[in-house]
């Protein structure tokens, strides 16, 4: 008898070292080449020299208070011109003292200015050698500083330790962004190249560091490394069979002028891939999570059942997530169709323009991606799970009538460190 329970015991709680063990190796299968891969590339592409600043791009730049605002009569102008609006002078005290008298900002897009406002000067050499001001911009860092502050309270006060993890995430993307890949596309890197690499290294970090150490993350992983190496492939094709070149608007044209080396062609695909990964690791997360809840809660699931079930969820969700990535493709383009529709533009000639096709590929290359996304997680998720569950369902059906489908009580939340939980530690006594 003592030999009996000794022996249930062990079927009670036995199936945990082996998933804990196959959950280990899984993740170390995938995680490690990942990793190193990733780091190799980054190592190859890290920029050896810094940017430097190209000569006479831009004005030397002053800044300073508003102390003064003194409105004046406008001229008249001859008959059948526009009148002249906002004139008048702006005392403004500079950062280093020197208080300076410029003119009112006038003409479109002009900032509007009051006494205490914080504003950004053009200073230039007059006839005379006198340095002359110009009021270009309002400062806005105190703002933009307590805004950031906002946000990082609202998405800790919700998130809690999910929410610090997920602000430390965000750090690190912007860290990859600015240390790595821009000054690697300035060294003359391949764009392409780059933007893969960065975009591994971005996912690899910050979806381990927000999600843990589990196997919905490693699930998750490797779903948005196959989706993004997809994304790139069809960009590249998309790119080259529409004949987009990349330089389709004022700033790109700039680029070019002011950085010759930087290959357009690629710097738009880069664009994609990284746009492509914000949407990716949503999705990819989510039908990983999704399958892993579906075995918890139906333990006799088998393969079929839960991509069937996961894979009707991520219909739902990539429905909803398409319409966002044309609204905000079309958010963005909305001044440009303004422009067209207010030159009575063909519609035709509008949409195969290169700036507009530029967005369309964006959309259609990052949507078909997002697609891919879907039944790559949901199929890897569900043949792990269903594997894992397989061990499990076995004493259910060796001892006492199973629970009703989807009926038992549901255990503990997984913790986050199980794939890499030593052997000693799955509560064997």
């Amino acid at each position: 008898m003592n030999q009996a329970g000794h022996d249930h015991h062990h079927h009670t709680a036995g199936p945990a070292q082996p998933m804990s063990a196959r959950a280990r190796r899984i993740t170390l299968w995938l995680l490690v080449p990942a990793v190193l891969v990733t780091a190799l590339g980054m190592l190859l592409l890290w920029p050896r020299d810094a940017p430097q600043s190209t000569e006479g791009v831009g004005p030397e730049r002053a800044f300073g208070r508003i102390v003064a605002v003194t409105p004046e009569a406008c001229p008249e102008v001859p008959e059948g011109e526009t009148p002249l609006t906002g004139c008048g002078t702006v005392t403004v005290t500079l950062d280093d003292g020197t208080s300076v008298t410029t003119e009112i900002p006038g003409g479109p897009g002009a900032p509007e200015v009051g006494p205490g406002d914080d504003v950004t000067l053009m200073v230039l050499e007059g006839e005379d050698g006198a340095r002359e001001y110009s009021i270009t911009d309002h400062q806005r860092s105190t703002q933009l500083w307590l805004l950031g502050a906002a946000f990082a309270l609202a998405v800790v006060a919700f998130g809690r330790w999910r929410g610090l993890t997920a602000l430390g995430g965000l750090a690190v993307t912007f860290a990859i962004l600015l240390f790595f890949i821009v000054p690697a596309i300035l060294d003359g890197r391949s764009p392409v190249a780059v933007a893969v690499v960065g975009a591994a290294a971005i996912m690899l970090i910050v979806l381990y560091l927000t999600h843990g150490f589990s196997m919905t993350t490693t699930i998750a992983v490797a779903g948005t490394l196959a989706s993004l190496a997809i994304t790139a492939v069809l960009a590249a094709a998309a790119t080259a069979a529409v004949h987009l070149t990349g330089v389709a608007d004022e700033t790109s044209n700039y680029l070019t002028i002011t950085q010759g080396d930087v290959n357009m062609q690629g710097l738009l695909l880069a664009g994609i891939v990284i746009g492509s990964l914000g949407v990716l690791d949503d999705v990819t997360v989510t039908q990983s999570a999704t399958v892993a809840e579906l075995a918890v809660a139906n333990p006799r699931y088998g393969f079929r059942q839960l991509y069937g079930a996961a894979t009707r969820i991520g219909r739902a969700h990539i429905a909803s997530v398409i319409n966002t990535i044309v609204l905000a493709y079309a958010g963005a383009s909305l001044p440009l169709m303004l422009l067209f529709a207010a030159g009575n533009t063909p519609v035709s000639e509008l949409l195969t323009s290169q700036l507009i096709s530029q967005e369309l590929v964006r959309s259609a290359v990052g949507t078909i991606g997002l697609v891919a996304a879907v039944p790559i997680t949901t199929a890897l998720a569900a043949l792990l799970s269903a594997r894992a569950a397989q061990p499990a369902a076995q004493p259910a059906a060796a001892g006492d009538a199973a629970p009703a489908e989807g009926g038992g009580r549901r255990p503990p939340e997984e913790n986050r460190w199980a794939a890499f939980a030593d052997d000693s530690s799955d509560g064997r006594n």
